[in-house]
Formats: structure tokens, sequence, C-alpha cells
């Protein structure tokens, strides 16, 4: 199953693309989330926070730069 991800320059396949990549692909999206204004103008509670995935996408990208098995980790299953 291919996922293309609209509205990025380039627009990008993710089956395409190895892990670290689309770690680096989702960063670069909560950061234009984060900066988005209708993402500012939201008044909601929720339990985790987009710096709390920001800090996610951190360790996962030190795992996988560390070639930690990633299915050790939290979330991830074979």
């Amino acid at each position: 199953m291919t996922f293309t991800i609209s509205g990025t320059e380039p627009e990008a396949s993710i089956s395409a693309n190895s892990l670290p990549e689309l770690v680096s692909l989702a960063q670069e999206l909560l950061g234009q989330i984060r900066q988005h204004p209708q993402f500012k103008g939201l008044r909601f509670d929720c339990d985790v926070a987009i710096g709390d995935v920001k800090q996610y996408f951190n360790y996962l990208e030190w795992a996988v730069a560390s070639d930690s098995e990633i299915a050790k980790f939290e979330g991830f299953t074979e």
C-alpha cells in the first residue's frame, strides 16, 4: 500500500522513503502544523501536546540513527 502526503513540496511517497527520511518529514510537518494559523487558533484540551509528539520523534530519530531495534519501543510491534 502506498500513501502520499499532499501539500508538501515535493509530494512525498511514503513507501519510497527510508525510516530516517520519514521521521525527518514528520518533524518538518509538526513544525508546519505548530506554525499554522488555524492550529494557533485552536483551543482544545488534549492529553498529548505537539511538544510531546516532537519529543517522541526526536527520540525515534536518535534510536534509528543508533541502529536500535525499533520493535523494542512502545507502540511498535512486529
